[in-house]
């Protein structure tokens, strides 16, 4: 049986290990689902920011705490791709290059990988790293991830790792404005599954439709879209594991046409 190989990336405040558990229900169905024609393997990196506590949406400080403490204590189990430098219009992704080098090491010593799977900040990189895995984004890597980062290092992973064969973004969103535009134009041709919450308070709908517009080539979209009545997290509920399993087996078999299939869970006959 061939392996399925995929790589998961965690979102921002969580790591490696806390994914795995976090997209436990999603793996366990993907993998019983896929037998006997796929041996489903995972990999779970962590990112490489390792996050302050004032890091944290929602820190308030101890009254008891002091400025120095607040600035330099580094005792959370937190971590992320990139930060957020919110005082640029647009926000600028700080270290983001960082994020990549991290996963780009993790495809050279455990891939290559047929899919990746991210959660909210993951999801944003895993439409990063699909579509600077696809022919003709050497603009992209020449502009964004050669700056302060020595040697070709994603020219190496390109060597060892072809392009994805589809990608699941739960929670994505693109990065803004002008400087990322070569990571998505033209349009990620790698097929994409979008899953998006509709009470989701962290991750505005408009962002992740954004991500999905990015996903569009010459008027047609490489993927899906499933959106769940719930928050900001990866669902567990039977419909949305269903439709992860169903995705992935279209893209291994071939069938896919390229056509963004809008699934709302109240149009479902499935239960949840």
């Amino acid at each position: 049986m061939p392996p399925l190989k995929l790589l998961c990336l965690h979102g921002y405040t969580q790591s490696g290990p806390l994914f795995h558990a976090k997209s436990r229900a999603v793996i366990k169905h993907l993998t019983k689902a896929l037998l006997p024609t796929h041996v489903v393997t995972t990999t779970y990196p962590t990112g490489p920011i390792h996050l302050l506590p004032s890091d944290i949406p929602g820190y308030e400080p101890t009254s008891t705490s002091t400025s120095d403490e607040t600035s330099t204590s580094t005792s959370t189990d937190s971590y992320g791709w990139f930060r957020r430098h919110s005082t640029t219009n647009p926000p600028l992704y700080t270290d983001l290059h960082l994020g990549l080098q991290t996963i780009a090491e993790t495809i050279l010593t455990e891939g290559p990988f047929d899919g990746v799977i991210g959660f909210s900040q993951g999801a944003a990189m895993a439409a990063i790293v699909a579509s600077l895995l696809e022919p003709g984004r050497e603009e992209a890597v020449t502009r964004f991830l050669d700056a302060g980062v020595p040697g070709v290092w994603w020219e190496e992973v390109r060597k060892v790792q072809p392009q994805m064969k589809f990608a699941v973004c739960y929670s994505g969103f693109r990065a803004p404005g002008p400087r990322y535009r070569g990571f998505y134009e033209p349009g990620v041709r790698t097929p994409v599954l979008h899953v998006l919450g509709s009470l989701d308070a962290v991750v505005e709908e408009g962002r992740s439709r954004a991500l999905i517009e990015a996903c569009e080539v010459g008027g047609e979209a490489k993927g899906r879209v499933v959106v769940h009545p719930g928050g900001h997290f990866v669902p567990a509920q039977r419909p949305y594991l269903d439709a992860v399993v169903g995705f992935v087996r279209d893209v291994l078999e071939g069938e896919k046409k390229g056509v963004v299939v809008e699934e709302d869970v109240n149009d479902m006959d499935l239960p949840f």
